[in-house]
């Protein structure tokens, strides 16, 4: 897939630019991404379907800003959002990526944790937004227990049921999981969370600048960002010692990673199936 011609003509008519070249480019994930070379320098751009993922990128970019208000950690910035036709485009600052090393995670994990001390007075979110390719609800709520049972575990386990992924038998032991959580953990005020925060969700500059990127935010424990690093690797030592440093964990954390991870692996179970089931199975009968 290229770039359409009503996307090129767009953007050079919003930017008053010229597009020289577009050259295919990874991590786009669901989207397509390519790097725009134009007179006005080098962009990233990505496109998806306007019908099939609605308000997507409006999404991205509520989020974005979420994060860069905090003035803590950096997010690529906006250059353009638009629909044309049954496309739907995001356009940010091109960032040339470096090599990590102990000294950038350590900035990472110290940037992430000033991030998480931006709260709010309940948890969610102001509107809805995408967790990969699914819908993401965050209506607000006064407790991290009902807002992780209502908006995040109970609809990912009614798709997998509908698309008989999970069963009758998983559904009770996530009632036996809902009556438990509770007593599970401390509370703590709703942190401002990434909210997809695996290894291909950060980059490092050629400077060693941490960015975060393709975030789903929303007002949360923060240990759910926490939890979702172990999932996929590509975060070392330095950066969970920086993050303690700068805002130590509650005692027994590391004990609770899976259990916040059933989120993440349930749309995994909705998105893939197979092994990510017999995962959430196996994490799941460690707390009820």
């Amino acid at each position: 897939m290229a770039v359409s011609a009503s996307i090129i003509s767009d953007i050079e008519c919003k930017l008053n630019a010229q597009i020289k070249n577009v050259s295919r480019v990874s991590g786009g994930d669901i989207n397509q991404a390519y790097c725009l070379q134009t007179t006005l320098g080098d962009f990233f751009i990505k496109i998806n379907n306007l019908h099939k993922f609605p308000g997507m990128f409006k999404s991205e970019v509520s989020g974005l800003a979420a994060i860069r208000k905090t003035n803590t950690i950096a997010v690529p910035e906006v250059v353009l959002q638009g629909d044309t036709g049954d496309e739907s485009y995001l356009m940010l600052q091109w960032i040339e990526a470096g090599y990590g090393d102990a000294i950038s995670s350590q900035k990472l994990g110290r940037q992430l944790a000033l991030m998480h001390r931006d709260t709010a007075a309940q948890f969610g979110f102001e509107a809805d937004n995408y967790m990969g390719s699914l819908h993401q609800s965050n209506n607000r709520h006064n407790s991290w227990a009902r807002f992780f049972i209502e908006e995040r575990l109970q609809p990912m386990v009614k798709m997998a049921v509908d698309k008989r992924k999970l069963t009758q038998t998983d559904i009770h032991q996530f009632d036996q999981l809902y009556k438990k959580l509770p007593g599970l953990f401390t509370e703590e005020p709703p942190a401002l969370l990434h909210g997809d925060l695996w290894g291909g969700n950060y980059l490092i500059d050629t400077s060693g600048k941490p960015y975060l990127i393709d975030p789903a935010v929303s007002h949360c424990n923060r240990e759910f960002d926490i939890a979702m690093t172990t999932l996929f690797g590509g975060f070392d030592r330095a950066f969970y010692e920086a993050y303690n440093q700068e805002f130590p964990l509650r005692p027994g954390w590391q004990q609770r990673l899976k259990l916040w991870n059933l989120y993440p692996l349930l749309v995994h179970v909705n998105l893939f199936g197979g092994m990510y089931a017999r995962e959430v199975r196996r994490s799941l009968s460690a707390f009820i």
